[in-house]
């Protein structure tokens, strides 16, 4: 299930010595060095996460939303598949939310929205059995603005972004989670990434995360509601735990590299749809 990434190489100039040849970390490296990390550090009850790939892995959320119990566990160049094999890591600790944000990358290497959906399906089926009374917040895949013809593997896969939002957008309602729509906080008229929201077509700048950060705030700070089965809900109403003080120390996560296959954290004022839907 691991990715396939060669080094790549990066020229930069050097004073008094011309071109220097300089190897940077393979994706699968590095990966392998984030989840290693992530070993290290517990998720608590009290935590929110946010878990994705190089979009989340950039963001210092703790700091954007003034939360100390805020975990960035974004990995960059991850993929579905990815995050599935090192998810343990949070659904251990049954955090009391998960922002969930992944598969521009599965989009990249060329799978369909359908082929894609069926894995993400699969995820969130992982996350609500290993952690059924965690709050599951499903973003949408973010605008790309291949303007910037920075990324060939996003290429003309505009709508299919599209397509595969909207199934997202189902998976959430039937398997019981909120879905957050962040394509009109960050798309100009024409539906790409607003330009002063990235540097390069997929990954956002300063303001991006700003942006993303304002759209999403209400749902951070809310309170939890534990989502039930039906038949669970017949016997007892929802229940609402209120955020509450981390006891344990907090230690932070927070960086991608394949330029073939990034991505891109959006928003402000996104859509947002609670689900009242329960998990089938």
């Amino acid at each position: 299930m691991k990715k396939t990434a060669l080094p790549i190489y990066l020229f930069l100039l050097t004073l008094g010595t011309g071109v220097l040849l300089v190897p940077t970390v393979s994706a699968d490296e590095y990966w392998e060095q984030r989840v290693s990390l992530f070993d290290t550090l517990p998720v608590y009850r009290s935590d929110i996460v946010f878990l994705g790939n190089s979009i989340t892995d950039g963001g210092e959320f703790s700091e954007l939303f003034g939360i100390p119990n805020i975990k960035n566990r974004g990995i960059r160049s991850d993929i579905i598949n990815g995050v599935r094999k090192r998810l343990h890591q949070v659904t251990s600790g049954h955090p009391q939310k998960i922002f969930l944000l992944i598969g521009i990358n599965d989009v990249a290497y060329g799978h369909g929205p359908q082929r894609i959906a069926e894995r993400y399906r699969e995820l969130v089926r992982d996350i609500r059995t290993q952690s059924p009374e965690t709050e599951l917040i499903i973003q949408s895949i973010m605008p790309i603005n291949n303007s910037f013809r920075r990324y060939k593997g996003l290429f003309g896969r505009e709508k299919e972004i599209v397509a595969l939002n909207g199934l997202l957008s189902e998976i959430a309602k039937e398997e019981g989670a909120t879905f957050v729509d962040l394509t009109p906080a960050l798309s100009d008229a024409k539906g790409n990434l607003k330009k002063e929201y990235t540097n390069d077509g997929l990954h956002l700048t300063g303001k991006g995360y700003k942006a993303w950060g304002a759209a999403i705030s209400s749902l951070v700070s809310a309170p939890v509601s534990i989502q039930t089965t039906e038949s669970e809900n017949e016997q007892q109403p929802d229940q609402e735990i209120q955020p509450q003080q981390q006891e344990e120390s907090l230690q932070e996560a927070g960086a991608e590299g394949d330029e073939s296959s990034e991505e891109i954290l959006p928003l402000v004022g996104s859509k947002v749809e609670h689900i009242a839907t329960r998990r089938r």
